[in-house]
């Protein structure tokens, strides 16, 4: 079993890269989009995975930010993401792992409920987004939030270090209805 360690590769200069995990691929393969069409400094690159552990016979960038999406309408993306985070070094817990639950806007189709997301952020000490994917103008706010989060974890914002990451975006404990 591999497990994905942020030091598995060294930086490419001016380069930052964020995985993005979870079983939703059309809405990943948009997110993703949405986020190389930001305009940034930084040479953006985005790997999409369904879930871990990734291949090892694939060459890849090191990785600078991992975002695991929760589709609040499947109890097997919740799932998914529980059984991929056993394939994350401890390491990247240290502010460069995220989490990301879409599907909030339909509340009452939801199967997993936000609160089972929040303690799933709260238990890896990590950053917990809500956003409906599905929606243009939501997906790209999140794509220009998810860059901004990639390049401080890249270490292309000076005087910032992923480990401030958490406490920049303020608690997770009661996630608003902003960005839903």
């Amino acid at each position: 079993m591999a497990v994905l360690r942020p030091q598995d590769q060294l930086p490419g200069l001016n380069t930052a890269t964020i995985l993005l995990v979870g079983t939703e691929d059309a809405l990943l393969q948009q997110l993703a989009d949405s986020i190389l069409k930001e305009d940034c400094a930084s040479d953006l690159k985005v790997h999409l995975a369904q879930s871990l552990p990734l291949p090892s016979n694939v060459t890849r960038p090191r990785i600078d930010l991992i975002v695991f999406v929760v589709n609040l309408h499947s109890k097997y993306s919740l799932q998914n993401v529980e059984e991929s985070l056993r394939h994350v070094d401890a390491a990247f817990f240290l502010g460069k792992v995220g989490f990301l639950a879409t599907g909030a806007g339909r509340d009452s189709h939801c199967s997993v409920h936000r609160n089972t997301v929040l303690r799933l952020a709260q238990a890896y000490r990590s950053p917990l987004l809500f956003c409906d994917l599905e929606v243009d103008g939501f997906r790209v706010s999140m794509a220009q939030r998810l860059v901004r989060m990639l390049q401080v974890c890249a270490g292309h914002v000076p005087g910032v270090s992923a480990l401030n990451l958490l406490s920049l975006m303020g608690t997770s404990e009661n996630p608003s209805a902003e960005g839903l």
